[in-house]
């Protein structure tokens, strides 16, 4: 099905990472710019912070900060007049996790490395309940090669960062069950979701017979890929998928439900907001643009999120 549009935001440099603010505005990363961008209800842009890099994933900590998964940057294609991300940057500055000060701008790195092995692409976050977080580090593709990804878990005042699960490859979207008894990971380049029972916060119970442990959920009919994902209030997983360009809706089960066609084919990001959390936010990142629609189920309502307090 495709869903009625409402253009929120147009001319970004590859928007990603959505997270919405008390007042209807929104927070989205601009990777090819390497910034962090208010959209107010008027659709008015305003530059929050620069990291720099590349940054993606992102979502309110416990302490009302923005952690940001940041990739260290893209070399970019423009194909057909949109923008595509190609490989690792002749600039790459390495992946780490920052936390940014939305009120200031201020950006505190927390974590470059893991077990003495660098972060090479850290691309989408979720926080458990704890005050936790689980990410993935989908690498970084380079001419003649590209890295194998994993699972990460860490703690907010850079007192433990942990390894779940690696190789992965190109991990992308991660979430968390509304009883957070299940992890959830998208890869993009094999379009896979992958599932991994949560034992107790940042431990995971792995089971054969793939090397990463997970549970195979659902790969989709085709050739697609997938990117980050969202979590409804009844368990479905929203994955955002590349070149069919929609949202795949998965059950927990991994039936799947409804796929929600969208104009982009590079469509990478979904989160929910509005009073009842039936309006869903997407990312159109090739053509540079943020729209709502409304969704026929509504979304759960993740940890720290501003809106909620």
């Amino acid at each position: 099905m495709t869903s009625l549009l409402t253009e929120v935001a147009s001319g970004l440099a590859f928007p990603e990472g959505p997270v919405m603010l008390p007042d209807g505005a929104m927070l989205v990363v601009e990777i090819a710019k390497g910034c962090v961008t208010r959209i107010d209800r008027s659709g008015r842009k305003t530059t929050v912070a620069t990291p720099g890099g590349g940054p993606n994933g992102a979502a309110f900590g416990p302490d009302g900060h923005l952690y940001v998964c940041n990739n260290g940057g893209f070399a970019w294609d423009t194909v057909d007049g949109r923008l595509i991300p190609a490989r690792q940057a002749d600039d790459y500055s390495g992946g780490r996790i920052e936390r940014i000060d939305i009120d200031t701008g201020k950006v505190d790195v927390l974590y470059t490395s893991c077990d003495g092995h660098p972060l090479k692409g850290p691309n989408d976050i979720v926080f458990d309940r704890h005050g936790g977080f689980y990410f993935t580090d989908h690498g970084k593709r380079r001419r003649r090669d590209l890295d194998l990804g994993g699972l990460y878990y860490a703690r907010t005042d850079g007192s433990l960062i942990s390894e779940l699960v690696q190789p992965m490859i190109m991990p992308n979207g991660v979430g968390l069950s509304p009883d957070e008894q299940t992890v959830y990971v998208a890869e993009t380049r094999t379009g896979h979701l992958w599932a991994f029972d949560v034992v107790s916060p940042g431990v995971i119970r792995k089971q054969p017979p793939h090397e990463n442990g997970g549970r195979h959920l659902a790969g989709p009919p085709g050739y697609t890929s997938y990117d980050s994902l969202a979590v409804e209030r009844d368990g479905n997983i929203c994955v955002a998928s590349l070149v069919l360009g929609g949202i795949n809706v998965i059950a927990p089960d991994g039936r799947f439900v409804e796929f929600v066609a969208m104009p982009d084919p590079i469509c990478t990001n979904i989160c929910f907001g509005g009073p009842d959390l039936k309006t869903a936010y997407i990312t159109l990142s090739s053509t540079g643009r943020v729209v709502s629609t409304p969704w026929a189920r509504p979304g759960h309502r993740l940890n720290f999120d501003l809106c909620g307090r």
